[in-house]
């Protein structure tokens, strides 16, 4: 079975991931304090920033961006998409912040914000299968690029606290 879905559906994914992602810094960094704080607040504004990319690539879409328009003949994004979807890879409905109990350690927290740069990674690399060239595949790889470069930061703020 073959899963069709338009680069407008795939950017209105992105822009929700965005979303949950400043909601999940905010609320982390109000148990964080000093660098670690710093941090997460400036991921926050960063998740803010990726959102409005996201709606400006939406809203120039071309008409027929905003069809199903993926060709898959091996169902390889079909399954990709439903594995999402199914919350599997990354659950786009899911407000992280919501799990965040206060009760978290900076460490945890630190640990929590790393799987989310992962789990947006992967769903950004994915993503960029789905999307024309013309439509912006390009802004798609700065995304991806600012994604792992938090990885890095997140990385080097854990291995100064062990």
């Amino acid at each position: 079975m073959s899963v069709e879905f338009s680069a407008d559906e795939v950017f209105a994914m992105a822009e929700q991931i965005e979303r949950n992602g400043g909601r999940f810094y905010r609320k982390a960094a109000e148990k964080a304090e000093g660098e670690a704080k710093d941090i997460l607040l400036r991921f926050a504004v960063m998740e803010d920033e990726h959102e409005k990319v996201f709606q400006a690539m939406r809203a120039d879409l071309p008409e027929e961006a905003r069809r199903p328009l993926v060709f898959d003949p091996d169902d390889d994004l079909g399954m990709y998409v439903k594995a999402m979807a199914d919350g599997y890879v990354f659950n786009v409905r899911e407000d992280p912040s919501l799990s965040l109990t206060g009760e978290e350690s900076v460490e945890a927290l630190l640990q929590m914000a790393l799987g989310r740069e992962k789990e947006a990674v992967v769903f950004y690399v994915g993503m960029k299968s789905a999307v024309p060239a013309e439509v912006g595949q390009d802004k798609i790889d700065r995304i991806i690029r600012e994604e792992l470069g938090h990885i890095g930061i997140l990385s080097r703020q854990l291995a100064k606290r062990q």
